[in-house]
């Protein structure tokens, strides 16, 4: 059984630059050679990401191998233990036979038990060869550390060892893996290496009463139970049984992600720190064997139904509770439709985990957070912020209206299972503030919901629903994020109170709907509205509604983007240096935007044809700055609610200096601005 605790904490690649392309042991032996001291050491380097030796024995921050890492277990924390070849506290002193005995019986050089959070049950399946270059790895390549154990903090009777030879007695078979000779070799590879050094049963196959796993491969009269699911640590591991197709299983191991869902929890250290340096033909075999094996139909979500037609599905999307939560907290990133951004974040239509008949993945997900794997294919990892701030209600609509939208198939979530993870994981207390936030949920028990919604719409997808105002590729919710809703993001909340009101670059007192003409004009280098049509009262209602009780005097908290010193000199050069590290995985290597398949805007473009003009506020430097400060990146923290932020002042204005100076259209009214005066230093003419 290993389980692990820092689900989203990646440590740095000590990997970088190994060479994988490994030959098997025994082809070596076929091939009448004899593997010298390096390429022995090397294999053995190889094998110790085979089985994920360092994400347990390597603390957060700490030494290769010198352990320290906690491992919570449901009996208590077990802390890893030191296996590098320091004589004094490592396991420098062991010889062969001593390694091979703790690593495949679970009995250290004192004849100690060790606990079965190193899987050693697995580990009995790996065969002579391999360990003897395992050991030669880690007694050869492994730099000793000096560093000593930790108590592990296990209550009685679990800190008494005495049971574990008694445990080892009923369920250990320490036999070396036996192939099937009625199947291929690369089966056989892929067995050998997800029920021995992989020991994917840890997590995915379910556990009997003495926390045992009820099968150890997939041979026997229990073998339908191997990988058929698990749950570990408030997670549910979803049943490995034929569940998708084998290129896609070798992606997802690659990658940390596919086009049916993307790894979690502790299985983003998997793929960070083993199966991602898998060969190839390892990934192949893996995945050959997996599917294989017979469905699990107790795991899957059961047969999909017909995907819901638009209408259906905008009527749940915007009349339900849950429908208007997914809008506001999730659509940013995984869209309307549910299908989110490719290479970016994963879709949540067909994601096994998210219809699971054990709804604690996707829970647990929401409450806490996630950051996608780090890879060499994707260097760069995504997170979410976690959403515990929202109440067990809340939550439960939502994830309900995700379990059963775009043809998913999973059952309703209910408060009270939310209540029950989030009693069983360890989060962090929300960061109290002065902002509230609205919920587009509210706006249903309100006697003008229809024309409410239809507001927030508009101002979440104008260039869709108003294609003759809106003359680029952006729309209110680019500046104004998640629909006006966000503290620091050009929120609404408050500011009708504030209208009508002296506008300094207009020279004259305005109201409300000249601010949105104003927007339409420059930010979406459009057309205005009639300021007496349907469509800008719905947008006026939608605004007004988010006024509540502000007076026009009152201190709005959140209001605007914040202030960014003019004090601070922008370096331009610097700027781009920034763009190309930050920005332009979202923003487009050219400031372009990035669009989805079917053309459909994700994220606005910068500069060139489509983006704002230089009559928009956004153009000024010190203007974006503040912006880019609050906001930007997303998806870069665990902050509420888009994981926004991360840049300092100076990147922030070097950045905002380069992307407001690239080409953009003119502002032909732009001779009419500050007519009185005030022009800020920054403008763009």
């Amino acid at each position: 059984m290993r389980q692990r605790i820092t689900m989203n904490v990646l440590k740095p690649s000590f990997y970088a630059g190994v060479t994988l392309a490994l030959l098997p042991t025994a082809m070596l032996a076929a091939s009448g050679g004899t593997p010298s001291d390096s390429e022995q050491i090397t294999r053995g380097e190889y094998l110790a990401h085979l089985g994920d030796c360092a994400a347990c024995h390597t603390a957060t921050g700490g030494r290769l191998m010198a352990g320290g890492q906690d491992i919570d277990t449901p009996f208590g924390i077990i802390h890893s233990t030191n296996i590098t070849p320091d004589a004094n506290t490592g396991i420098g002193g062991y010889s062969f036979e001593q390694f091979d005995r703790a690593v495949r019986k679970g009995v250290a050089a004192d004849g100690r038990n060790l606990y079965p959070a190193m899987p050693y049950p697995s580990f009995a399946k790996i065969d002579q060869a391999d360990m003897r270059a395992l050991y030669a790895y880690v007694m050869h390549a492994v730099a000793p550390v000096n560093q000593a154990n930790r108590e592990n903090d296990l209550p009685w009777p679990f800190s008494m060892r005495i049971g574990l030879s008694l445990w080892n007695m009923a369920f250990l078979d320490d036999q070396e893996y036996k192939p099937d000779p009625a199947r291929s070799a690369q089966w056989n590879r892929g067995a050998y290496i997800i029920e021995g050094f992989g020991h994917c049963g840890s997590c995915h196959t379910p556990r009997g009463l003495a926390f045992q796993e009820k099968a150890m491969s997939a041979r026997g009269a229990d073998g339908g139970s191997f990988l058929a699911g698990g749950s570990v640590d408030a997670w549910h591991a979803p049943s490995l049984r034929n569940l998708w197709p084998a290129p896609e299983i070798a992606q997802f191991l690659k990658t940390g992600r596919n086009s049916h869902a993307a790894a979690y929890g502790s299985m983003t250290e998997v793929v960070h720190f083993s199966t991602q340096h898998l060969t190839d033909d390892d990934l192949a075999a893996m995945a050959e064997f997996l599917n294989s094996l017979s469905s699990s139909e107790a795991a899957s979500p059961g047969p999909p139904g017909p995907a819901p037609g638009a209408q259906q599905t905008a009527q749940v999307l915007y009349g339900t509770r849950g429908g208007l939560g997914y809008v506001q907290f999730c659509s940013a990133c995984h869209r309307l439709d549910g299908r989110g951004v490719v290479d970016l974040f994963p879709t949540l239509a067909d994601n096994p985990s998210v219809q699971s008949r054990d709804s604690s993945s996707v829970i647990h997900v929401v409450l806490s957070g996630w950051k996608s794997a780090e890879t060499q294919r994707y260097p760069r990892s995504f997170g979410m912020p976690n959403f515990s701030s929202l109440s067990d209600q809340e939550l439960a609509e939502i994830v309900t209206f995700v379990r059963s939208s775009w043809g998913n198939q999973g059952a309703v979530v209910g408060p009270d299972q939310i209540r029950n993870i989030r009693d069983q994981i360890n989060l962090k207390p929300a960061e109290p503030g002065g902002f509230a936030t609205p919920r587009f949920a509210a706006m249903l028990e309100s006697h003008d919901a229809e024309r409410l919604i239809y507001g927030m719409r508009l101002m979440t997808e104008t260039q869709a629903l108003l294609p003759n105002n809106v003359g680029d590729n952006l729309s209110c919710t680019s500046c104004h994020l998640n629909g006006g809703t966000v503290a620091n993001g050009s929120p609404y909340v408050g500011i009708a109170a504030l209208f009508p009101s002296y506008q300094p670059r207009a020279g004259t007192t305005i109201d409300f709907k000249d601010r949105i003409n104003g927007c339409l004009r420059r930010s979406m280098n459009g057309k205005p509205l009639d300021k007496n049509s349907p469509e800008m009262l719905a947008m006026v209602a939608y605004v007004d509604w988010m006024k509540g009780d502000t007076k026009p005097k009152d201190a709005i908290p959140g209001r605007g983007v914040g202030k960014m010193s003019d004090a601070i000199l922008p370096d331009k050069d610097h700027g781009k240096l920034v763009y190309q590290n930050q920005c332009a995985v979202c923003h487009g290597e050219h400031g372009e935007g990035l669009k989805q398949a079917d053309g459909e805007g994700v994220f606005p473009p910068l500069w060139g044809d489509q983006s704002f003009n230089i009559g928009a506020g956004m153009a000024r430097t010190y203007t974006a700055a503040a912006f880019v400060k609050s906001n930007m990146p997303v998806a870069n923290t665990l902050k509420f609610p888009l994981g926004q932020g991360g840049l300092s002042d100076q990147d922030a204005v070097d950045v905002a200096e380069y992307f407001t100076h690239m080409p953009r259209p003119d502002f032909r009214d732009k001779v009419k601005d500050w007519p009185n005066g005030g022009k800020p230093k920054d403008a763009r003419y």
